[in-house]
């Protein structure tokens, strides 16, 4: 087996033909460089390798793996299709709607063995590793290991979301504002603990649950009860074996996506989520029902205020804990009276926050990624548009709880800006097979209009039992109104 340096990083190559290609591709770029080749075991020094090549863009046909199957994928691999080095996506396990855009394996996101051996056998040359499940379980540490350049993560750094108890213990040791809480692995020290602070009180399953783990109890009671569902009953299985509590926070909430490549932080377009499957913010937490970008509430002021008291102190402290962190951060904010309060931490992308954030990044996203796995980030790289987006997630009724699975979806209109979420082919035809969906993104000049197209759309998007919110963005309308 051999390798050759293209100027993305290492990447197999078996034929001698090929590597002349290479070269000549190189020469017509006048880069001074020679086509270098390594054997497997050269692989290790990759970083030192990167220390004297500054990467040009566009040489090869890439191929690339995406790991992940919902919606943010989706939009993922929508967007590292504009980059004309990519020959081939794949996408592990991938979806129905995915299969339109990838090459769909069936593949489960956290079956590390056999996703590695895929990525070798294929020879893949960049893979992105989308969901938290993989992430923490070490998927990034897996292909890394391997020779796979990967945009992710590593184990160590994935528990910044894996585990809430460590997130919040990071947030307090090193100064980074966020609500009071406590810690507890015994059920009845926990509702000791609610006895004596009493709701309105939050409640939060240690490890990962979906984006379902967290709990806001208006009573002692249903605060007593989350804690018993969480802890006792199981509902998230072992990452209910702790249980964070936290103060209740109020004000409004802000996701913020941001690259790093542990050395500079570089903040995305904020976004509004809409966490509560009903109307005007009621009924139970989903994974969300609709997003809308930018948030009104991060004014200029706070987003400063943000990267100097939140942002770059936890990547430095990430640094501090040999945990650095290096892909695509996220940071769930409330800004109260006392200003911005993180929330939470998640590794990743946030679902749906990628569909409405990535279509208004005017930056190559695989550019980017790569740049972030080779530690060379500039702020300069990453651009968005100043335009408006908002992607409303058409779910099954019932979801979050029970809901009917295999109905036929039909299309009357353009599915460019449609990223598909819970559903399958089956028949050659695309049913449902998920709570949630599909999300419709639509970007225009307002935020306004951005929502009205949205909910145009929908109607031109049929299946049975098709349930979304009706008011996803009027709270950031309002505000807009105010300002006015």
């Amino acid at each position: 087996m051999r390798w050759l340096w293209d100027g993305y990083g290492i990447h197999r190559d078996e034929t001698l033909p090929s590597l002349k290609k290479a070269k000549r591709s190189l020469n017509k770029l006048k880069l001074t460089s020679n086509i270098i080749i390594f054997d497997l075991l050269y692989m290790r020094f990759t970083a030192l390798i990167k220390t004297f090549f500054r990467e040009p863009k566009g040489v090869f046909n890439m191929k690339i793996l995406v790991v992940g199957g919902g919606g943010r994928e989706h939009a993922i691999i929508k967007k590292i299709k504009e980059n004309k080095a990519v020959e081939t996506i794949y996408a592990l396990p991938g979806n129905g709607g995915i299969a339109k855009d990838a090459i769909c394996v069936d593949i489960k996101a956290t079956d590390l063995e056999t996703v590695s051996d895929f990525a070798i056998n294929e020879k893949i040359d960049f893979a992105i590793v989308a969901p938290d499940d993989p992430l923490v379980l070490g998927m990034v540490d897996k292909l890394e290991g391997m020779g796979i350049p990967c945009f992710g993560p590593s184990k160590r750094a994935a528990i910044i979301e894996g585990s809430k108890a460590f997130s919040k213990d990071l947030m307090r040791n090193f100064n980074i504002p966020t609500a009071k809480y406590e810690v507890f692995d015994d059920a009845d020290k926990a509702k000791a603990y609610i006895d004596e602070n009493h709701a309105p009180i939050v409640i939060k399953a240690d490890g990962l649950a979906l984006g379902k783990g967290v709990i806001i109890a208006e009573t002692d009671i249903e605060a007593k009860d989350a804690i018993d569902k969480i802890m006792t009953e199981k509902a998230f299985g072992e990452s209910g074996n702790k249980v964070v509590i936290e103060e209740f926070l109020e004000g409004p909430e802000v996701s913020v996506l941001a690259f790093t490549d542990g050395k500079t932080i570089v903040p995305m377009i904020s976004s509004m989520d809409h966490k509560r499957a009903l109307d005007g913010d009621k009924g139970l937490n989903t994974g969300g029902m609709g997003v809308i970008a930018p948030n009104p509430y991060y004014t200029p002021e706070i987003a400063k205020e943000s990267m100097e008291k939140i942002f770059k102190p936890t990547m430095e402290a990430m640094n501090s804990l040999d945990r650095t962190f290096k892909g695509c951060l996220y940071f769930g904010l409330m800004i109260t009276k006392d200003g911005p309060k993180v929330i939470e931490y998640n590794c990743r992308f946030g679902d749906p926050e990628a569909q409405a954030v990535l279509p208004l990044l005017e930056s190559d996203l695989l550019d980017i990624m790569m740049d972030v796995r080779n530690e060379v980030l500039t702020p300069d790289k990453v651009k968005f548009s100043t335009d408006s987006t908002c992607c409303l997630i058409l779910a099954s009724n019932g979801y979050p709880q029970n809901y009917e699975k295999g109905l036929p979806i039909t299309f009357n209109c353009d599915t460019k800006d449609i990223f598909i979420a819970g559903a399958k082919i089956e028949k050659d035809q695309l049913v449902t097979s998920g709570g949630r969906v599909l999300g419709i993104t639509k970007r225009a000049d307002s935020l306004k209009e951005a929502i009205d197209l949205a909910y145009k759309a929908a109607d031109d998007v049929n299946f049975d039992n098709k349930y979304y919110r009706n008011d996803i963005g009027h709270r950031a309308l309002k505000i807009l109104d105010e300002v006015k």
